[in-house]
């Protein structure tokens, strides 16, 4: 199987301070990866250092077999690499379809955004609704929705999902993972940091655990779930 995404030995300080000390994983094509740790183990920093947000200190973040290591993030969406951060950083003054709009900024081709638009608003109906609406007046699962909505406007090959499923009533996560099922079902690869365990590992096929900035676990999602130390050990459970 084709590898999408190689990471080798990541590392990422801030300042004196280091976010991810060494961390290493791969995403094959067309697969769902999932990144498994307690809050402060090292995913929002992971993700955000391969979308090109956080600058990567030491390592390799290979992308189609490229080092995209160093490089800003505006470049690295236009590779087909799209981000859906934690906490949204939504454009809460403008409009919904005005936010996906910005998603579609990378672009070259200006009309493919017809197609990409009404795409999302397939997967994701609610935002159609409220294509007029401004964002601040959405409810939380609304504006997890026109995130990951805005991401899918550049029209990624991999997407990243920080904590999609944070603070987000039962049946609002339900329909999150709903489509994400979909999209990966469309051949989408994602890679999904999540801090429910069990939530991440029945969508994903393969997991990696990360334990203060470091990959401490890896292996097929059936096998970690089954694994008390993941749960244990790892993630501070019992």
């Amino acid at each position: 199987m084709t590898v999408l995404l190689k990471i080798e030995h990541l590392e990422v300080k801030y300042g004196d301070l280091i976010g991810v000390a060494d961390v290493s994983l791969e995403v094959p094509k067309g697969s769902v990866v999932a990144l498994l740790g307690s809050n402060g183990a090292g995913k929002t920093t992971t993700l955000n250092a391969i979308a090109g947000i956080a600058a990567v200190s030491k390592g390799s973040v290979t992308f189609s077999g490229e080092n995209i290591a160093g490089q800003p993030a505006y470049a690295i969406v236009r590779k087909g690499l799209a981000l859906s951060p934690e906490g949204w950083r939504l454009f809460t003054q403008q409009s919904v379809e005005n936010n996906l709009m910005l998603g579609a900024t990378p672009l070259g081709d200006r009309g493919r955004i017809p197609r990409l638009l009404e795409r999302v608003y397939a997967v994701f109906p609610r935002l159609a609704e409220r294509r007029l609406q401004r964002a601040g007046t959405m409810s939380g699962g609304e504006r997890q929705m026109l995130a990951v909505g805005r991401a899918l406007m550049s029209e990624p090959q991999l997407l990243l999902l920080d904590e999609p499923s944070l603070g987000l009533a039962p049946a609002i996560v339900d329909t999150m993972y709903d489509s994400f099922a979909a999209l990966h079902k469309e051949g989408l690869t994602i890679l999904l940091a999540e801090q429910s365990v069990d939530l991440a590992l029945e969508a994903a096929e393969y997991a990696y655990v990360l334990q203060v900035g470091r990959t401490v676990l890896e292996g097929p999602a059936q096998t970690m779930a089954d694994n008390p130390d993941v749960q244990r050990i790892y993630l501070g459970m019992e």
